[in-house]
């Protein structure tokens, strides 16, 4: 498995962003160009001069639903690397539960939150027509979203998905039953050889291992796959590994190592933010 470990102190001092943290725009609007109920978005966004070619990364709430104070966890760090930031609010009154949100509503009725992701990216990406494309950031709950919202939603403008702290996961396996593996949903083999082959990295902070945490999910199926959200995770990146050998098919799922990091949503968006900005200098490069 491949592990990259994070350096806090290069997080804190790398700045590629020219504008002034002032000029930096805070704020909300409602998006309903989509088929389910209209979401407040909370955004952060550069000088009207720099917007056209900020990249944009759209953050995923956990589950507190507090996809404001998520923006906010945000605001250095778009200001140092000249990104927008846009963090949609996915309701406890429209997707109750962790069945509308954090599963996506799949085998329910009705829209999939997923479903929401490409259309919000083409209306974030009206002001100046450059975006290309976006990247996703989910911690806690919202990581969770994201790494299902790769399997089951087409995303054809994503860069790359950050998956940070999930609790637990759906794993790769249709002996499983729905949540924790594939079994009972419309996930094909197709589905599952170009979900473990996508651009998703599964961000962990290292501290992140108690056991007894107040949201960490202790049903049968969730402790099996390991004490506490660290183990988690390397078990699901340990997981998909192998099927996708077990398939014939690249592995395309990196896994982030966060020191001295817990489950804390702005500890990992350091992380993200930094990879963001990495990514971003290597596809300028490649187009160059």
């Amino acid at each position: 498995m491949m592990r990259f470990l994070i350096s806090l102190i290069v997080l804190l001092t790398t700045c590629f962003s020219a504008a002034r943290a002032e000029d930096w725009q805070a704020g909300q609007f409602v998006f309903s160009d989509w088929a389910g109920p209209p979401l407040r978005v909370f955004y952060l966004e550069p000088p009207a001069g720099a917007l056209p070619e900020a990249p944009v990364v759209i953050v995923m709430h956990g589950v507190n639903r507090n996809a404001d104070d998520y923006r906010d966890n945000w605001r250095d760090l778009a200001q140092r690397y000249g990104l927008r930031v846009y963090a949609p609010e996915f309701s406890a009154a429209d997707f109750p539960g962790a069945a509308l949100y954090n599963l996506g509503g799949v085998g329910r009725d009705g829209p999939s939150a997923y479903a929401a992701l490409e259309p919000l990216f083409s209306a974030i990406a009206r002001p100046g027509g450059e975006a290309q494309g976006y990247y996703l950031f989910g911690h806690s709950a919202g990581a969770q979203f994201v790494h299902r919202a790769l399997l089951f939603e087409d995303l054809p403008h994503l860069n790359t998905a950050y998956s940070a702290n999930a609790g637990w996961y759906t794993l790769p396996d249709a002996s499983q039953a729905w949540p924790y593996g594939t079994g009972g949903t419309p996930a094909s083999e197709d589905d599952i050889r170009r979900w473990v082959g996508m651009p998703l990295t599964i961000l962990l902070g290292e501290r992140d291992v108690d056991p007894r945490h107040q949201h960490l999910r202790h049903t049968p199926e969730a402790e099996a796959q390991g004490p506490h959200r660290y183990a988690r995770g390397l078990n699901f990146a340990n997981a998909a590994r192998a099927r996708a050998d077990a398939l014939g098919v690249t592995y395309g799922w990196r896994v982030g190592s966060v020191p001295g990091v817990a489950h804390d949503n702005a500890g990992m968006a350091e992380a993200a933010a930094w990879m963001i900005a990495a990514d971003v200098r290597e596809r300028a490069g490649e187009a160059e």
